[in-house]
């Protein structure tokens, strides 16, 4: 008799789920629709492309196709790391990615911080939009506007340079330079949109908080560290995986396109996107390239992996700020 009320019971309450399932797609049935676009291109592009991983692992001829090539296992991936060049792009990125997310994360949190204290002001929304104006300009672009500050005859910097007795300095050929102006260019393009995520964050806060602080004689400096990281300290984390999953992926317009994919650079400014592009563009070598960017998916997919469980270990905070 129980075993038959249970069965009856879990009968009612998968009708219940299916009937709140379908009362759902009727109320948000547009929305829904509206995301296929979305999801019909993440499986095109991000799935159904996972078939390529194969040629990382056999002598692809296009004429044979992926399946009709032959099998070779780790021999792409050992020519790749026995390479010079491969190395120097391995290090470039992990280097550039960590300099990149460090100082862009404090500096967008500085800058929200600025502009949630005038907040109110009218001036806001113009600050807003001349931050994040640069987000939408082309790398094609900026290198026009790097090169006429750089270039070595006429570039802006170098004449303001003659004009007080200095020597000019050949930028495009001094690697040394260059992790500073690839850092100034990454932070003009993407402090815009960091800073607003750290704003809208920021808003989110009990403005009580701060007045309890502003009456225990805590200062606007102090009131950041006390008040304000803390209540936001879950917003700074997520982007910190998810910068930190994407290390390896670099904006290959920021190292192709601004330092003009000069070969005096390479030492400083090659990362593996770069390295991949050349591969395939220069040396025909898909294969190669193919290792290369599953490297790099795999170790980004560690790298995230390995923050969040460490994140896990030593939060104390009751809240999670893990995002699995």
């Amino acid at each position: 008799m129980s075993m038959s009320m249970s069965i009856i019971s879990l009968k009612k309450r998968i009708e219940t789920r299916m009937g709140l399932q379908t009362d759902l797609g009727r109320r948000h049935g547009a929305w829904l629709l509206m995301t296929l676009p979305a999801v019909l291109w993440i499986v095109v592009f991000r799935y159904v492309t996972l078939v390529g991983l194969g040629i990382a692992f056999i002598d692809y001829r296009p004429r044979r196709g992926i399946f009709g090539s032959d099998f070779v296992g780790l021999r792409n991936f050992e020519f790749l790391f026995r390479t010079e060049a491969a190395l120097r792009a391995t290090r470039n990125t992990v280097l550039l990615s960590l300099l990149f997310l460090v100082v862009s994360m404090v500096v967008a949190l500085a800058v929200a911080y600025m502009i949630y204290q005038i907040y109110s002001s009218r001036m806001t929304k113009y600050y807003q939009t001349v931050l994040l104006l640069p987000n939408f300009i082309s790398w094609v672009i900026v290198s026009y506007f790097v090169f006429a500050l750089l270039a070595t005859e006429s570039g802006i910097v170098n004449v303001f340079l003659r004009n007080i007795g200095r020597d000019p300095i050949a930028w495009y050929s001094s690697p040394q330079y260059w992790p500073f102006i690839l850092l100034m260019a990454h932070m003009w393009n993407s402090l815009g949109w960091s800073s607003l995520i750290y704003l809208a964050a920021m808003l989110g806060i009990d403005p009580q908080l701060y007045e309890a602080a502003t009456l225990d004689g805590a200062n606007k400096f102090k009131q950041f560290f006390s008040v304000t990281i803390p209540l936001i300290l879950p917003i700074v984390t997520l982007n910190f995986l998810l910068g930190l999953g994407n290390i390896f992926a670099q904006d290959f317009g920021l190292f192709y396109q601004v330092t003009r994919n000069r070969p005096q650079l390479y030492p400083t400014t090659d990362v593996l996107d770069t390295f991949i592009y050349r591969s395939i563009a220069g040396l025909g070598n898909i294969p190669m390239a193919s290792a290369a960017q599953f490297y790099q998916s795999v170790v980004g997919f560690v790298l995230i992996l390995t923050a969040n469980w460490l994140i896990k270990r030593t939060s104390r905070s009751d809240q999670d700020l893990s995002i699995f």
